[in-house]
């Protein structure tokens, strides 16, 4: 009997595939359980060991506090009633022993003083006495600021919190020496804690007891950093199955660990199951199997040096898996090989003729669709078709890239990436526009000529750089004039904020980049940016579209570009961006401006420097904003001399020096009663 090669080859293949089947199974069987058994112990003498002394270092961090604040109660350096340097001290090592919750002192009239930390920005201050048969509770709140506390708030508040019926007091006031307890009711309400509390003594009298507090929260941000395999969990439990601390990176003295984790059930379920087996006070882990919705885990149980505390460490038995899937991953790619063998040649044919050449034409394609043109490169082949196709790929790029100087680029990759479609149309949003020009620049283009040319490339290079490196789309340049907007195509929420900064960097970059005019005077540039809904989209027609923007907040900012030459300022900028940018910008209030061509007069701004950068608002800026009030009060006699005193520290301020005669004429003859205080632009 003759067989084909396609038979003979099948039945080669299904042999291959049944015997290592068996082998793969075999392999498996001899190697899970050790594999599994090997891999838990390990990652759990890890944790124990890291866990272990985490928890040492916590509660020698709360000894060592006691030890240096008892100390200076009992060699009297501090009276315990000093509440000055008390908040001091207490202050003191709750800033410096980043695990320490609360530091608290109680005396046996009731009452009772703590310092309390709010997470990892905020403290607290903390007094409560009987007064007239009432508990009241007086608390101070700080900020956390760098190297330092800020005060913030004073609150004053009936409590029912009374510090000697609370059983670390008691028991403290009873005792000879520090011992740990465990607290639940504080006087913020619920939170469960251990806390390190023993008897101040002075001169043989007891004067209280002082308490080193360390919320569970804080062993829960601990055991969140812990990596137990790659989806496992650690928990530390109480005696009674209870949950001491689960992972929670969230959790502080100011929002409670979370209990619903999904790994917990099973490490309760885990010590259950455990019973009497497994005894807490005894040295040595206990490994429990625990099954739980279809899935398998492995749970290492061990005492901790904490009395009464069990480290719970949850990992799935699928992770142990890891090796052997390898080992079987390993075996199929053989058996692909093999698989394979009989058509070797047909695929490297097909790959190396006919794939690999056409995955690299689609991928110059995929530059050409992305806009990135200088990257396409030519491309040969042994297929003709395939070669023709790179080549006119190539060329298609060429000429894009030659077409390409007369479009803004980055707005075009920018509307492919947001999927926008280039036919007329578009939508009102709220957006930041930039007008930009070089002062005095008619008169320099009329003297230079055609000179002038490399002098206004360097010129839109410079300001193209910064507006494109902080978020913004160029729409268009007219003459030595610059217009660009942020907030589209692609949305952004600190659009009139990133419009500051891009200004600002335009005019430090025209500074530093040397370029002067014919007499040798550096270039200035005039700066207007406005804010507010505009109509944004393709404009135009279905032969040739612009992507812009148009409306009246535009026209207002290309105004106060030109309203520079007025108040003889570089960059101005509308009241809806000062409203937008907030305080993160450094501003000069500098009049209200009815702009030519509308009416109503809005609120103008000169904008001075961003608060990120380590700007301040200058003195006399502020005289400046106390004269503007003054005149708008109509009272010119003060207005003027706050402008006068803007001139004395600033000789070359023109807005300090327009505002001063206006001042002195209103003064001669004074404004109707329909005075608005607003000027009018007598021109565009």
């Amino acid at each position: 009997m003759r067989i084909g090669i396609r038979l003979t080859i099948t039945s080669l293949v299904l042999a291959s595939i049944l015997v290592s089947a068996i082998g793969v199974h075999i392999l498996w069987w001899r190697t899970a359980e050790a594999n599994s058994h090997a891999l838990a112990d390990t990652i759990n003498r890890q944790i124990v060991a890291t866990v272990e002394k985490e928890l040492t270092t916590i509660t020698s961090e709360a000894r060592a506090a006691h030890t240096a604040i008892r100390t200076l109660f009992v060699q009297h350096v501090l009276d315990t009633r000093e509440a000055d340097k008390r908040e001091f001290v207490f202050l003191s090592q709750l800033q410096s022993q980043q695990d320490i919750s609360w530091v608290a002192f109680g005396w046996p009239d009731g009452n009772f003083f703590a310092a309390h930390k709010l997470g990892d920005l905020g403290l607290e201050m903390m007094e409560i006495a009987p007064v007239n048969g009432a508990i009241k509770r007086r608390v101070d709140q700080y900020g956390v600021v760098v190297g330092d506390i800020e005060f913030e708030k004073r609150r004053f508040e009936d409590t029912n919190y009374v510090v000697t019926d609370q059983e670390w007091y008691r028991s403290g006031m009873q005792a000879d020496e520090p011992h740990w307890f465990n607290v639940t009711h504080h006087p913020v309400g619920l939170r469960p804690s251990i806390a390190y509390a023993g008897p101040v003594d002075v001169y043989e009298k007891r004067q209280g007891v002082l308490a080193i507090i360390i919320e569970y929260t804080r062993f829960a941000q601990f055991l969140s950093n812990l990596s137990v395999g790659k989806s496992g969990a650690a928990f530390i439990l109480g005696r009674d199955g209870s949950v001491i601390a689960a992972p929670d990176p969230g959790a502080d003295e100011v929002k409670m660990q979370r209990s619903d984790q999904a790994l917990l059930p099973v490490a309760q379920g885990a010590m259950k199951q455990a019973g009497s087996s497994y005894d807490v006070d005894k040295k040595g882990a206990s490994q429990i199997r625990l099954v739980a919705a279809g899935n398998a885990y492995s749970v290492s149980l061990t005492p901790l040096t904490f009395p009464g505390w069990t480290l719970a460490t949850v990992i799935p038995e699928a992770e142990f898996l890891g090796p052997i899937e390898r080992t079987i991953r390993q075996l199929l790619i053989g058996l692909a090989i093999l698989i394979l063998a009989a058509g070797v040649v047909s695929a490297w044919i097909a790959r190396h003729v006919i794939a690999t050449p056409l995955i690299l034409v689609v991928d110059e394609l995929k530059h050409v669709a992305r806009f990135d043109l200088e990257q396409v490169r030519r491309h040969t082949s042994r297929v003709i078709e395939i070669e023709n196709l790179s080549n006119a790929i190539a060329d298609m790029a060429g000429g894009l890239a030659a077409f390409r100087k007369y479009i803004p680029s980055d707005l075009v990759k920018a509307l492919v990436s947001e999927g926008i479609e280039p036919s007329p149309g578009g939508s009102i949003r709220n957006l930041t526009v930039l007008f930009a020009d070089i002062a005095g620049f008619t008169g320099l283009s009329e003297r230079l000529g055609d000179q002038i040319i490399p002098l206004l490339s360097s010129y839109l290079d410079t300001m193209s750089r910064e507006v494109n490196s902080h978020g913004g789309t160029i729409d268009k340049f007219i003459g030595d004039a610059v217009m660009a907007f942020w907030g589209a195509p692609a949305a952004n929420a600190d659009h009139a904020l990133d419009a500051c900064r891009a200004a600002l960097a335009c005019q430090r970059a025209l500074r530093s980049s040397g370029l002067t005019d014919d007499g040798g005077r550096p270039l200035t540039v005039r700066v207007g940016v406005n804010s507010g809904d505009m109509l944004v989209g393709n404009i135009g027609s279905e032969l040739r579209l612009n992507y812009t923007v148009i409306g009246d907040a535009v026209n207002i900012a290309s105004r106060l570009e030109g309203a520079n030459k007025e108040y003889g300022t570089e960059i101005i900028i509308g009241e809806q961006t000062r409203r937008l940018a907030g305080d993160r910008i450094h501003v000069r209030e500098l009049d209200r401006l009815m702009v030519y061509g509308r009416a109503g007069g809005i609120a103008i701004y000169e904008l001075l420097g961003v608060a990120e950068d380590g700007a301040t608002l200058p003195h006399w800026a502020v005289l400046y904003d106390g004269g503007l009030a003054a005149y708008r009060s109509r009272d010119f006699s003060d207005a003027a001399s706050f402008f006068q005193q803007v001139l004395d520290a600033r000789t070359s301020d023109q807005p300090a020096r327009m505002m001063l005669e206006r001042c002195r004429h209103y003064l001669v003859s004074p404004p109707g009663d329909d005075w608005e205080a607003t000027n009018a632009m007598k021109a565009k």
